[in-house]
């Protein structure tokens, strides 16, 4: 895991690129706009680009302080509502790709999530994993964690948890859950 006192992404993946675009974090700012998603921490944010370059969806870009190459500035926070139309569609295939490069990160969200309550399962909050597939998988990593999304898959039979995550965050990010066990708040 990273450094709690760490604030600021390193990558963010793009999910919509505007050429001549308007700021929605800075009022009155223009300029080539691009929509992402931090690759750590799961921010929506607004990046200025630099001009006369071209960005595809699910391209995964520098922000961090140095090297960047693409990007002039994170220009701010953006929020599920401020997205643009394109940045909210592609966000479902972003995040699984996301989540399927960090897939160690994610993994180790099966291994480790705990009980909420006495009636909830962390792990009954990600999409599609009820009673029968909580305990199941409780029951198969207390023998040996579990190594990968294959591995999943294989010993619980759960069928892609990559997307079942990516569900997961979406929900998270759009403001449709009262827990938060991915997105950085």
């Amino acid at each position: 895991m990273m450094p709690a006192d760490k604030k600021y992404e390193e990558f963010a993946y793009v999910l919509d690129f505007m050429p001549r675009g308007k700021s929605v974090a800075i009022k009155g700012r223009e300029g080539p706009m691009v929509q992402a998603i931090g690759e750590d921490r799961l921010t929506l944010l607004e990046l200025l680009a630099m001009e006369d370059r071209d960005f595809d969806v699910g391209e995964k870009v520098k922000i961090g302080k140095e090297g960047r190459e693409k990007i002039v500035s994170v220009l701010g926070k953006l929020t599920y509502e401020d997205m643009s139309p394109e940045a909210r569609t592609s966000l479902p295939l972003v995040v699984e790709a996301l989540v399927k490069d960090n897939e160690k990160k994610y993994v180790a969200a099966f291994n480790d999530l705990q009980p909420l309550t006495p009636r909830l399962h962390g792990l009954e909050l990600i999409p599609g994993i009820g009673k029968t597939f909580m305990m199941e998988i409780v029951e198969m990593r207390e023998k040996q964690p579990f190594a990968s999304f294959d591995d999943i898959q294989k010993r619980v039979g759960l069928r892609e948890p990559a997307k079942m995550i990516a569900k997961r965050v979406i929900e998270e990010l759009a403001g449709d859950s009262r827990v938060s066990i991915f997105v950085k708040k």
